[in-house]
């Protein structure tokens, strides 16, 4: 359903009064038929046999008032069409910026007039894809209904220059090697070599951490070597250097950044930070992406100091499901999986990722008396485009919650990016096999800088238990286990039901992961590299986000 709430469709096809039937040709988008609705059935019929539409007659509906559409002629580039640009695309779209082009002078901006009304009326630009009716994020980067309606009239109108200085013009637009400034630290990532072509195994190369004093964080930022190579860097410190040329997730304890494209730098509020210990090392997960052409990536991230300890530790946790079944052929499939907070918590954000063949997603709180509120809603997710939401207010985490994740998948031959098909699809690193993993940043309403807790432990039991537990009632019946993890439950399946109820309960659970050796973390085969970062050992570290 295409909710017209900016007028900017109606308007473009000279709609004038309501229950009007239009019918708009696929390949051409062009309007084949207009009428009333009673007169529809007989036109459909007839273009579907091949044969001409009569006339669809006028609608009785009532009259549709486009108040904007005489303020056209007022519209300018210079007065009115430029200081958007500035505000909410010039960022991107400047010399060396993440845009395919840049918008610094009026010629450059005309020249690509039809392309910005056609990625506006489609919602790809500003690349922004929760929903707004749900939410107010504090990194929202849309248009707003005026300044939508401001640049498509200023289109159609022929791109009309106005009087004086060239705003976009008179100051030259460089992105800066570093957005937020120079940072405190930049850690330097392994070089690597990337092929013009084939899939690349995640690369997991570490750096020696330089620093002989802890440090709180307040930001990081990744400025990737090449753009197009690199899909996406996680970080993690490591308190021993490893040996050899490559780390593993599994001994990551602080996150120290985060990448993907959308997504290049995280700041926390000004209350809360992360802890980056002396020495060890840093580890990185790398995924790049071949393009065509052999390159080499020289990545980079840039770590931003705190000059005091914050009041909060900012905390990371995931919400995931290594044991996702996606069948051949499945247009709309649907995965689920959650995670309960033990304890009060505030809530700060959350970054969706999946590969190809996710099309949707959302994150809803379930609070203890079993009420849902919507927190975010993606009702188109692009691959291309990944961040993190950030919600304006933080939102209130009460114990005993949980927040749940949804991601539809269309693996059908409807998909544009589907690789293929015809083949199930489970959880994996490449792009061409599929993930559901929702990251998120919160704090605990009883933790402090200075009176810290084991958060990581707090997640123990649940990280398994919210992957499985399809109906959310917190047990595991033989029919929710999947996967290897679950393969191994279901062999073990009576002897862990120790109350034989036919179940296995969130005690049963922890017993049974504690004797294998697993303390509540993911199968490795399973998990892959998402598990969250584990806190790290002593006092002063435990502070991982």
């Amino acid at each position: 359903v295409l909710m017209d709430d900016k007028q900017i469709i109606g308007e473009g096809l000279g709609v004038t009064r309501s229950a009007e039937a239009i019918v708009i040709n696929p390949k051409t988008w062009q309007v084949a038929w207009r009428g009333s609705v009673a007169a529809l059935p007989a036109a459909l019929d007839a273009m579907l046999a091949g044969q001409p539409a009569a006339s669809g007659g006028a609608s009785a509906g009532a009259a549709i008032a486009f108040p904007d559409r005489d303020a056209k002629a007022q519209i300018t580039y210079v007065k009115d069409v430029a200081p958007i640009l500035d505000k909410h695309c010039v960022a991107c779209h400047e010399e060396g910026g993440i845009g395919p082009m840049a918008f610094n002078n009026y010629a450059m901006v005309k020249g690509f007039a039809p392309m910005i009304r056609e990625v506006i009326r489609t919602d790809r630009m500003p690349p922004y894809h929760a929903d707004p009716r749900v939410g107010h994020f504090s990194d929202d980067k849309r248009l707003s209904p005026d300044e939508i309606k401001t640049l498509v009239h200023w289109v159609d109108e022929g791109a009309p220059r106005g009087e004086g200085t060239d705003p976009l013009g008179a100051v030259k637009h460089v992105a800066a090697a570093w957005p937020l400034g120079q940072p405190d630290l930049v850690l330097n990532i392994p070089s690597y070599n990337v092929p013009a072509s084939g899939v690349v195994d995640y690369q997991r190369p570490f750096t020696v951490n330089p620093t002989t004093e802890g440090h709180w964080i307040r930001a990081t930022a990744v400025k990737p070597g090449d753009r197009q190579a690199v899909h996406h860097v996680l970080t993690g410190w490591i308190p021993d250097v490893p040996q050899g040329k490559t780390s593993n997730e599994g001994q990551w304890r602080a996150s120290v950044g985060r990448y993907a494209v959308g997504s290049e730098a995280d700041v926390f509020d000004g209350d809360v930070g992360t802890y980056l210990p002396p020495g060890g090392a840093v580890g990185f997960q790398m995924h790049y992406t071949p393009y065509g052409k052999e390159t080499t990536d020289n990545s980079q991230i840039g770590v931003y100091f705190r000059k005091d300890a914050p009041k909060y530790i900012m905390r990371q946790t995931v919400i995931s499901d290594p044991t996702i079944d996606i069948p051949a052929n499945a247009g709309h499939h649907m995965e689920m999986a959650y995670t309960e907070f033990s304890k009060d918590a505030l809530l700060y954000d959350a970054f969706i990722h999946a590969h190809y063949r996710a099309t949707a997603s959302d994150l809803w709180l379930q609070t203890p008396d079993g009420k849902q509120k919507l927190l975010i809603s993606l009702p188109r997710y692009d691959f291309n485009w990944q961040r993190a939401y950030t919600f304006a207010e933080p939102v209130k985490i009460p114990a005993g919650s949980k927040l749940i994740a949804h991601y539809w998948y269309d693996n059908s031959k409807r998909n544009p990016h589907n690789p293929d098909p015809n083949i199930e699809v489970t959880w994996g690193e490449q792009s061409f096999q599929e993930m559901l993993f929702t990251q998120i940043d919160f704090r605990w309403m009883d933790e402090t800088s200075a009176q810290q807790i084991d958060s990581d432990g707090r997640f123990a039991e649940v990280r398994l238990m919210g992957a499985m537990d399809k109906n959310l009632d917190g047990k595991l019946e033989k029919a929710e286990l999947r996967g290897q993890m679950g393969k191994m439950l279901l062999a073990k399946f009576d002897e862990i039901d120790t109350n034989h109820d036919g179940v296995i309960d969130k005690a049963e659970l922890k017993v049974a992961l504690s004797k294998m050796g697993m303390g509540g973390q993911h199968h490795r085969a399973d998990a892959d590299s998402f598990d969250s970062p584990k806190p790290a050992a002593s006092t002063p570290t435990a502070g991982g986000r």
